[in-house]
């Protein structure tokens, strides 16, 4: 049987290759590109082969920003201390050493941005050289060169300008950029894409003749983008989890168009009682903490629960309690964090005999791109926390199962695209 040798050259100037059968496509899950260990999917692996030459299936990407999810991006800012030099450092070593950017803590990664270098003949994604495309798969499965140092990063933000290269498999998934929104705020919108589609799904299919419900997270990334969703999807009443003040404030100014407070809410109380803060967003406001399981349960009671479905969008461990105790019997909760975990969430369920289904959102809903750019096109309001958001380099913001991304304290976002 023929073979062939695709060659490249590296950083360094030396001539490599990916052995492969002349004109037969790779495997599309990437299992090619697998290096250790062996027999695993791509995001279970330790390396990958990051090498340029393209397997005709496959294509490269030139990339121009990561976006690195909640889950991550935190974890690292918390073990470097916030040094913009060490988070810098530490990025690059994972990519360096594992071929692709997944946090080892985490396991997570996040997704880019970029234009197509080179399509091979076989591949079924679509894409022509040229196009300005989003990676809607995660990074932590994507093989990942950085070729700048990361010499234009601040590492104050999730999101980060480098200059590289990508490949991506016959069936990873990637949009091009729309034309009429920036590119950034396109970027974070894609980021956690995810969340709002599946959250738009099980709300259509709730069989509640009047929905609760209620988003944990709400003044976040995918935690707005679900709420409009919800609303979309015939929502009755969403109540929107923030954990301070600070939050229920984002939530009211995106709604009002300007960044003057409202009434101020205690912990544990509903933000200006009776008042909706917009009328496609959110209907009441709750301050708590997402990690006290008895305090969300009630507050989201005396907000309208409890819950015929809960979206948890954030970035900390510790808040699986809390979503089942605030759903109703025979509820739905839908899990959109990296910091989720099925032992909790499935024995904490059976401890208090909850019966709610509970979903781990993977990131991927077919039409997810599209339902959200039309979301943040048609919300004012979200588009105006997505804003802020930017505007504030993400200190606050996701990252999706979406992987998505600074995230919020125990009530704030994550990375909900899982392409984060």
């Amino acid at each position: 049987m023929t073979r062939s040798r695709l060659t490249g050259r590296d950083d360094a100037g030396h001539e490599h290759g990916l052995d492969g059968q002349a004109g037969a496509p790779g495997s599309p899950l990437g299992l090619h590109r697998v290096l250790e260990p062996a027999g695993v999917l791509p995001q279970a692996a330790w390396r990958l082969d990051p090498r340029p030459a393209i397997w005709p299936d496959e294509v490269r990407v030139a990339v121009s920003r990561l976006n690195l999810d909640a889950a991550s991006f935190r974890q690292l800012r918390e073990a470097h201390g916030g040094d913009p030099a060490k988070i810098r450092a530490s990025v690059l070593e994972i990519v360096r050493t594992r071929g692709k950017m997944q946090n080892p803590v985490t396991g997570s990664g996040g997704m880019l941005t970029g234009t197509v270098e080179e399509a091979g003949p076989k591949s079924p994604l679509g894409l022509t050289v040229g196009d300005r495309i989003a990676t809607l798969v995660s990074l932590s499965l994507t093989p990942l060169v950085i070729t700048d140092g990361l010499a234009t990063w601040d590492g104050k933000s999730e999101q980060v300008p480098c200059a590289g290269h990508a490949i991506l498999f016959g069936r990873s998934i990637a949009a091009k950029l729309p034309g009429d929104l920036p590119a950034e705020l396109a970027l974070a919108v894609l980021d956690v894409c995810g969340a709002p589609a599946l959250t738009h799904r099980v709300v259509t299919a709730c069989g509640a003749p009047q929905p609760v419900v209620a988003i944990i997270g709400a003044a976040g990334k995918s935690g707005s983008l679900s709420a409009a969703a919800a609303r979309q999807a015939g929502a009755a009443r969403i109540i929107g989890v923030v954990p301070h003040e600070a939050e229920a404030q984002l939530l009211r100014a995106a709604a009002a168009g300007d960044a003057q407070p409202g009434q101020h809410a205690q912990p544990g109380q509903h933000a200006q009682p009776g008042q909706h803060a917009h009328p496609g967003l959110v209907d009441e406001i709750v301050i708590a903490d997402a990690r006290n399981p008895v305090g969300l349960a009630r507050a989201i009671e005396g907000a309208g629960g409890p819950a015929d479905v809960t979206v948890v969008c954030v970035d900390v461990p510790g808040c699986e309690g809390g979503a089942i105790l605030a759903t109703a019997q025979g509820g739905t909760v839908i899990f959109f964090s990296m910091a989720t975990s099925f032992t909790a969430a499935a024995l904490g369920a059976e401890g208090v005999a909850a019966d709610v289904t509970m979903l781990i959102g993977n990131g991927f809903v077919p039409g997810h791109a599209q339902l959200a750019l039309d979301l943040i096109r048609a919300q004012p309001s979200v588009r105006g926390i997505f804003q802020r958001r930017i505007d504030g380099h993400g200190a606050a913001a996701d990252g999706a199962v979406g992987d998505s991304a600074a995230g919020n304290s125990a009530v704030g976002d994550n990375a909900a695209n899982h392409g984060e």
